[in-house]
């Protein structure tokens, strides 16, 4: 059975522990298993009260995020590359004090629409340095995840394709595939050869809309995709990912261009999401 899981965002872009406190008692009443929190915007929290909330109400807790302009470890400035280093060292650290033992996202770029491909010295950078970031990660316990994002927020990894090369080039075995329905409707031609082609590296799953409102209520091929997880044994977690301003107004939103807001009622949306992915894997299973 997989773990099911629901972004921190459905609930609130504040990390205060009052908020904290609020996401983790929503995400326990509507029956999900992992909440991930996104370090992007570098919101100073709680980590020690954060994780014992989470630990109390059965949460495992994992955390997200992509690189900043003068800190990405795909530039081909030495300079940056170690601002990038050195920012993802620091989550690596919050994601263990959080009680956390996967830091996944686009963490080998910055996040943003970029005018040019990357360059063969820039990937080789980003690499180079992902490579020395797990063996830190590792001494602690924590598996890194490379999520494929959409041309129009990383110019380093688009596809599966790409991001399996990424994983086997870094030849560290705490670094996994992170596929997201939401970007692999822009970029991949389905929802069955990418998670074939990844097979057992495929080590996260975000599901999302294409237009990140209710699942179900826009046209992506999700039968296909929850019987490709069963299909190559998928076992880890599958966590909703839906954004709204009416959570909260955060530079990450206004970063995935969100404009309109699709629903405005957090508990209700994530109760869908559960039953709907419930349902489907469970439908998957019976095949």
């Amino acid at each position: 059975m997989n773990a099911l899981g629901v972004h921190a965002f459905v609930w609130t872009g504040d990390t205060s522990p009052e908020a904290v406190e609020r996401t983790v008692a929503g995400t326990r009443a509507a029956g999900y298993d992992v909440l991930e929190f996104s370090l992007q915007e570098g919101k100073a929290f709680d980590t020690a009260h954060a994780r014992k909330a989470a630990a109390d109400a059965g949460l495992t807790v994992t955390c997200s995020r992509g690189l900043l302009a003068d800190a990405d470890v795909s530039s081909d400035d030495p300079d940056v590359v170690q601002r990038g280093v050195e920012l993802l060292a620091r989550s690596v650290r919050i994601t263990d004090e959080l009680g956390g033992r996967l830091l996944t996202g686009a963490l080998y770029s910055a996040f943003g629409k970029f005018p040019r491909p990357v360059t063969a010295k820039g990937r080789a950078n980003a690499v180079a340095a992902l490579t020395d970031i797990a063996a830190e990660a590792a001494r602690v316990g924590v598996t890194l995840g490379l999520e494929a994002c959409n041309r129009y927020e990383t110019n380093v990894v688009n596809t599966a394709r790409q991001a399996l090369a990424m994983v086997e080039d870094m030849g560290a075995s705490n670094v996994v595939v992170h596929l997201d329905s939401y970007h692999m409707n822009i970029e991949e031609d389905d929802f069955v050869r990418p998670v074939h082609e990844v097979g057992d590296r495929l080590g996260y799953v975000h599901i999302g809309e294409n237009q990140r409102g209710y699942l179900g209520s826009g046209h992506l091929d999700f039968p296909a995709f929850f019987h490709a997880l069963v299909d190559v044994g998928y076992a880890g977690a599958v966590t909703f990912e839906s954004f709204s301003s009416t959570i909260g107004d955060t530079a990450l939103l206004s970063d995935l261009a969100i404009w309109r807001d699709l629903w405005d009622d957090s508990a209700d949306l994530a109760a869908h999401a559960q039953r709907f992915m419930t349902d489907g894997l469970a439908a998957a299973r019976r095949r």
